[in-house]
């Protein structure tokens, strides 16, 4: 049978990469080679179509295993991350009987978010924190005082040594969200705060919560490049402040976001323990067990869609997954309707289901690092390290994270970041399923309202300082949609669909996805003998807008008696290209691939709601 094996295989000789391309340039029959098989990421790299042995044989990394450093593979020698749920705790014995119930229904990680109350007695009553990890969401300025609380109650508990989990502090969420700069001294803070929760050995305070930035609309690579800045600058400022390496590196928490591309999330994750791993070493800690980075991954809202909502399961269970496959510590799975309601049992329980299904069902937490060793993967991962280090040393440059921040460095290229996103979207360059591509045409909000960005702060905003985005990806489209739905009408957008069929079916298509983008009336039709017979048709309809739909070598017959006969009863739209020949014959109105989208919708509703 060897013997066999071995024949087989030898029947297919090597092929060479040089080889491979120019057969798919034949293939690809003249075709652009770079522009139709490279994809051009937004991290400032290009991904090639195929990857072999030879890509990757130089990477330090592939032959090291999970649990050895650099930590490319994983922290540990197994994958069963701890399954997280975040919990409103203002009221903490609402919140009490609502942890214990998700507890028995497979959450092994609390989140409170915690308010003005801290009665842990009553709050983490019949919790056993030996057991189940347990981490607390607090206001900056009250961090020290609840530490001292937690060490306290854990003492009295016998549970000391035992506790695993962690308290947020994140000194820059003022800067970011309000404008204001943190009003005491961060390192000040942070020193005590590391000196009261000593006797917890298992319980990180320093946080990096560069889920914020994921969830305004950084890229990846700003993402992964402004974390590792975040983290460095605890690291020196608390190292230089007396503290070793090992006791500052231990008690480091990243809380990073998920965003919905599926490989390189993956990758980032990967990317992020080896390059956090290197920067602790740099420190000189005692033990490369402090060179661990201990990871939440937050599925994103930024991509979620108040609009058919129920697509927001399918993003945040590719986002889960590519958190799972990466061998992330902690996931938090954002509950599908989180942008117009306050989560609700039916939400939360389809959000922890999700990462039970690629547990118990999928066994996902069976497997460490099962995407090692793939030359894509592998490529992937050290590509955006390249960039996101380059980000990495181009912020310490410029004084580090604290400064980056507070000069508004990082605010401002986030925010640019999502305004190239918003504009990708409006052209529907970046597809949001549902919301700018495929909407659902008869959807209406049923009273729902997208939710503002709350930071928990209760104080103003600063006048004039850039503020970090707090709007979703969706939310200009979102806007429109509301728009039309709020308007007395609603307009009425008919198909004149004629001549040649596949082109008209083509066209009529995407002119229904093109203006149901904005909640109109959409009236398609089977097809027409004459442009007359389909524009009485169409006013009949009472029509607001008529969309020619056929193909380009018919127009220029069509349009001139479709234009006559319509005689500005209705907005006249064709579906096709921009040419000098078409505008000539007085076409004023284009939808194609190429047109904004949002702009075009926004001037329609302009024109015809009332």
């Amino acid at each position: 049978m060897a013997e066999k094996r071995e024949k087989l295989f030898d029947m297919f000789s090597p092929v060479s990469p040089e080889e491979w391309r120019a057969k798919a340039e034949v293939d690809l029959k003249g075709a652009d080679f770079e522009k139709k098989m490279v994809w051009r990421t937004d991290e400032g790299f290009s991904v090639q179509p195929l990857y072999r042995g030879v890509d990757i044989k130089d990477f330090k990394t592939i032959d090291s295993l999970p649990s050895e450093y650099p930590y490319v593979r994983g922290t540990r020698t197994n994958n069963d991350w701890q399954t997280r749920q975040n919990i409103d705790a203002a009221d903490v014995k609402e919140a009490n009987a609502k942890a214990l119930d998700v507890l028995n229904k497979g959450i092994t990680s609390l989140g409170f978010k915690m308010g003005e109350n801290f009665d842990l007695d009553t709050l983490l009553e019949g919790i056993y924190t030996d057991v189940a990890q347990v981490n607390f969401i607090v206001c900056p300025m009250q961090v020290v005082e609840f530490a001292k609380a937690l060490v306290a109650y854990l003492e009295k508990k016998g549970t000391a040594d035992k506790f695993v989990g962690s308290i947020d502090f994140n000194p820059y969420k003022a800067t970011f969200k309000k404008g204001k700069k943190f009003p005491e001294d961060m390192v000040k803070v942070a020193a005590e705060l590391l000196k009261v929760v000593a006797p917890v050995k298992g319980l990180r305070v320093l946080s990096v919560n560069s889920e914020m930035l994921c969830n305004a609309g950084a890229y990846i690579y700003q993402e992964l490049g402004y974390a590792l800045s975040w983290g460095n600058e605890w690291m020196a400022q608390l190292t230089e402040a007396g503290f070793t390496a090992d006791e500052v590196a231990k008690r480091i928490k990243f809380n990073m976001g998920v965003s919905t591309v599926y490989f390189m999330e993956l990758a980032k994750f990967r990317a992020a323990r080896m390059l956090w791993a290197q920067i602790v070493k740099q420190y000189g800690p005692a033990c490369d067990c402090s060179c661990k980075m201990v990871v939440n991954a937050t599925t994103s809202r930024y991509s979620q869609t108040m609009f058919d909502a129920y697509v927001n399961m399918l993003r945040s269970q590719t986002q889960a997954m590519s958190a799972a496959l990466a061998s992330v510590d902690e996931i938090t799975v954002t509950p599908f309707d989180a942008p117009y309601k306050k989560s609700d049992e039916f939400s939360e329980r389809i959000a922890r289901n999700q990462q039970l299904l690629l547990k118990e069902e999928s066994h996902l937490d069976k497997v460490v690092d099962p995407a090692g060793g793939s030359y894509y993967i592998e490529q992937l991962t050290m590509s955006l390290a390249e960039v996101a280090w380059k980000l990495f040393l181009e912020t310490e440059d410029k004084g580090g994270f604290k400064a980056a921040v507070e000069n508004f460095d990082v605010t401002n290229a986030i925010n640019a970041s999502a305004n190239a996103r918003f504009d990708k979207v409006a052209k529907r360059r970046e597809q949001l399923l549902g919301t700018n591509q495929f909407p659902n045409f008869t959807e209406v909000s049923e009273g729902k309202k997208a939710l503002t960005c709350c930071c928990g702060c209760t104080c103003e905003p600063e006048e004039g300082a850039p503020l970090l985005n707090g709007k979703r990806l969706a939310s200009q489209f979102e806007e429109l949609r509301q728009a039309t739905e709020d308007a007395a009408n609603t307009p009425v957008v008919f198909m004149l669909t004629i001549g040649n069929l596949a082109m008209r079916l083509a066209r009529a298509q995407f002119s229904d996805n093109f203006f149901g983008c904005a909640g109109y009336k959409l009236i398609d039709n089977n097809g027409f003998n004459t442009v007359e017979e389909g524009v009485e048709a169409a006013i009949a309809a009472k029509a607001d807008v008529v969309v020619l739909c056929s193909s380009d070598a018919e127009y220029p017959e069509l349009i001139p008696g479709a234009i006559k006969a319509l005689d500005g009863r209705a907005e006249f739209v064709l579906a096709g290209p921009e040419t000098d020949e078409f505008k000539e014959m007085g076409v004023t109105n284009f939808i194609n691939v190429r047109t904004n989208v949002l702009s075009t919708l926004k001037a329609f509703n302009a024109k015809l709601l009332k």
